[in-house]
């Protein structure tokens, strides 16, 4: 990435920083002027008739200097980077969105951000079965040549990045905080091997800590990024849905995987095949449409004997106990429970935590 100016940065962060200047404020004045260089060279009158007296006085009464040098000062750190909307880093696709952020903070590799990116979100609190799909789904994506957005919360979204670190697409975490907080804390750990191997992105200043009103505006970059949204789980109210709702009006695809019908967190991704959203089952099916040129994507190979296959056709596709399973199959407890940990161990099915087993595939 070419080395910008601390004093054209400075610019972009003081123009950025500014509090009460929102967005629409800040492109009106990049529209009227130009660069940010230019838009303080220009006269007060001038500024007001572009975007009216009050922000017209919010940025001339600008005092929070420090915050820029601290800004400038991470900026030198290895591996972080600020990418302005006049870079040729900054992100294609989020120019297409109807309010792209005007800086965008980013620790890792940048030259992710303009790469072919599906986001695949999901519940926090998601089922066994819920977290092992979107990690099967965003490792053989990334292996496809795509590359994984999420959000860097508990559940769908932590899974999805870790599933996409073993692929060449790898991942890139957007986040609703500032580059030097991450929440929630328990993936510290995890955003550290993003930003090493993939990128770490967010809009807010540094110091900005996890607000609730940050994260809905976080999920436009989420959805921005990408050609499509993967809905993994999603209860029936549910922020999921915000993100998969703007990936529509961006005109992106929505995609969701099907559950039990008697799962709460499938409700969400129900609703979504009933409004539109394209049933899919298997990655190679967003692949086929996203990245119709990539080798297909290698399914893990298996070995599932047909003792097993007669388990799995038992089981179904909804939650079931072992005693249930000996009664349907005739077979011991001991032996179905070497059978479903061999299952497990292939992520054929999925222990719960209330004890009972899952068929994932």
């Amino acid at each position: 990435m070419e080395r910008v100016s601390d004093a054209s940065l400075a610019a972009w962060l003081r123009l950025t920083l500014t509090r009460g200047l929102g967005l629409d404020a800040q492109r009106r004045l990049l529209s009227a002027f130009g660069p940010p260089e230019r838009v303080f060279a220009a006269s007060g009158p001038a500024i007001a008739a572009a975007i009216g007296d009050k922000a017209a006085r919010l940025l001339a009464a600008f005092d929070d200097d420090a915050a820029i040098a601290r800004t400038l000062d991470w900026a030198r750190q290895p591996g972080n980077h600020l990418v302005t909307l006049a870079d040729a880093a900054y992100p294609q696709a989020l120019l297409e969105i109807s309010d792209p952020p005007t800086l965008l903070y980013v620790k890792g590799r940048v030259e992710l951000l303009n790469r072919r990116a599906l986001a695949i979100v999901g519940a926090r609190n998601a089922t066994a079965q819920g977290a092992q799909t979107a990690e099967q789904f965003a490792r053989e994506l990334s292996r496809g040549g795509l590359t994984i957005v999420s959000g860097l919360a508990l559940g769908c979204d932590a899974a999805a990045h870790h599933g996409a670190l073993d692929g060449p697409g790898s991942t890139i975490a957007v986040i609703g905080t500032g580059a030097d907080r991450i929440y929630p804390p328990r993936n510290q750990d995890l955003a550290r091997r993003v930003a090493a191997q993939g990128a770490v992105l967010t809009e807010f200043p540094l110091g900005t800590p996890a607000l609730r009103e940050n994260f809905p505006r976080r999920n436009r970059i989420i959805s921005g990024l990408s050609r499509g949204v993967l809905v993994v789980e999603a209860a029936a109210r549910s922020g999921t849905l915000i993100t998969a709702r703007l990936a529509g009006d961006q005109g992106r695809e929505v995609f969701a995987i099907p559950g039990s019908i008697h799962s709460p967190l499938s409700k969400g991704c129900h609703q979504l095949i009933r409004q539109g959203a394209k049933l899919v089952d298997d990655a190679r099916d967003i692949l086929s449409e996203l990245q119709p040129d990539a080798p297909p994507a290698r399914a893990a190979p298996t070995c599932v004997t047909d003792d097993a296959s007669a388990l799995l056709d038992a089981m179904g596709f909804d939650p079931v106990g072992i005693d249930l399973l000996a009664q349907q199959t005739g077979l011991t407890a001991d032996t179905l429970s070497a059978m479903l940990l061999s299952l497990e161990l292939e992520r054929r099915v999925a222990l719960l935590p209330d004890g009972r087993f899952q068929r994932i595939r």
